[in-house]
């Protein structure tokens, strides 16, 4: 399951190993809707092979504002934690093996983990660091023109670029796929 998390670290093995038998392995086809905006989330994801993404309903039209590949844990974290709907849908991009832990099973193991530094320390850096992604998103786009945006994911995400549909990339980059397929040739002509 957990085989390719930091295996230097034997916190992050305890941890694992401690957690481990709360979670069962799922595979899911793609397009399958795992969590849907406004339903409250009971269930908590690792994802070993395949691709998530998140996105919100604006007006009508599916806007993605996060990807998740192979080793990343994956929730409605605020919506699990307080038990309130989501504010996105969550749902696979190609066929998706998982490993899924239900609310129930880990938030008393989750509250009692907390209380050890380590674990503490653990989950704050995973916290941290999705809020600093999602920071510089949102900040890419005062800062950015659409290009640069393309040419920073293609930059330090380009496992993104090969793998994911070019429609979900341009609702990423918050450009139409006509305005991402000018990018693309303008930039292969230059």
């Amino acid at each position: 399951m957990f085989e390719q998390v930091d295996r230097d670290s034997l916190i992050s093995q305890e941890f694992i190993n401690t957690y481990k038998p709360y979670f069962r392995k799922e595979t899911y086809a793609a397009k399958t809707v795992l969590l849907e905006e406004g339903d409250v989330a009971n269930k908590v994801f690792w994802v070993e092979k395949g691709c998530m993404r998140a996105w919100i309903n604006k007006d009508g039209q599916e806007v993605t504002f996060q990807f998740f590949l192979e080793n990343s844990m994956v929730s409605s974290i605020e919506s699990l934690w307080k038990g309130v709907p989501s504010r996105f849908t969550l749902d696979t991009i190609e066929t998706t093996e998982v490993w899924v832990a239900d609310k129930s099973d880990i938030k008393p193991l989750l509250e009692e983990a907390l209380v050890e530094r380590e674990y503490r320390d653990l989950f704050i850096d995973v916290i941290f660091q999705r809020t600093f992604d999602y920071v510089a998103h949102s900040l890419s786009f005062v800062n950015a023109t659409p290009e640069q945006r393309y040419l920073k994911l293609y930059e330090t995400r380009p496992e993104l670029i090969r793998r994911i549909p070019q429609h979900y990339i341009a609702s990423y980059l918050g450009i139409s796929k006509v305005h991402l397929s000018r990018i693309k040739s303008r930039l292969l002509k230059s």
